[in-house]
């Protein structure tokens, strides 16, 4: 199993994105920069983890910001989150954004049920409110660029088992 430089600076990305997603509810635009930066440039040395070109990681990006616009616009959906999908789709590329989509969704889901559950919220009282986002038990909705990172890492962790890793 080999593991290079720019698999680990991916995981470390994917990680400090949860961590600070977890605890504020915020993404800096710095790590944002700097994930797309370290995306970008491994595509361009040809060292990307998941074996993609320049172009394949500039259509991700482009590709993963487009398909979250509408959530952000309609209020359901942070910036960051918005920008995050758009750096995986970079790292990631095209082929692995639905997937990722599908499997961060089910993750927020169950998290939002989860907070339901234990903060005894109705939902009728959710409908009801006049803010965008939901909040419960003192925090703004689902960390959902932490729910992102967790199928992503998964991802690498599929391509390091059948070997496509570079």
């Amino acid at each position: 199993m080999n593991v290079s430089i720019n698999s680990l600076l991916f995981i470390a990305w994917t990680v400090a994105v949860a961590v600070c997603d977890c605890r504020s509810r915020r993404v800096s635009n710095a790590l944002v920069v700097a994930g797309l930066a370290a995306a970008l440039a491994s595509a361009f040395f040809n060292h990307n983890p998941f074996g993609l070109t320049p172009m394949q990681a500039s259509i991700g990006m482009a590709v993963g910001l487009v398909a979250l616009l509408p959530f952000y616009a309609l209020g359901v959906m942070g910036a960051a989150d918005v920008k995050v999908f758009a750096v995986l789709g970079a790292w990631c590329g095209i082929h692995a954004l639905l997937g990722l989509w599908m499997i961060a969704s089910l993750i927020a889901g169950i998290h939002a049920a989860w907070l339901l559950v234990t903060t005894r919220t109705r939902i009728a009282l959710l409908v009801h409110r006049k803010a965008p986002t939901f909040e419960l038990a003192g925090r703004r909705s689902t960390p959902f660029a932490a729910c992102l990172t967790v199928p992503a890492i998964i991802w690498l962790a599929a391509q390091v088992a059948i070997g496509g890793m570079r």
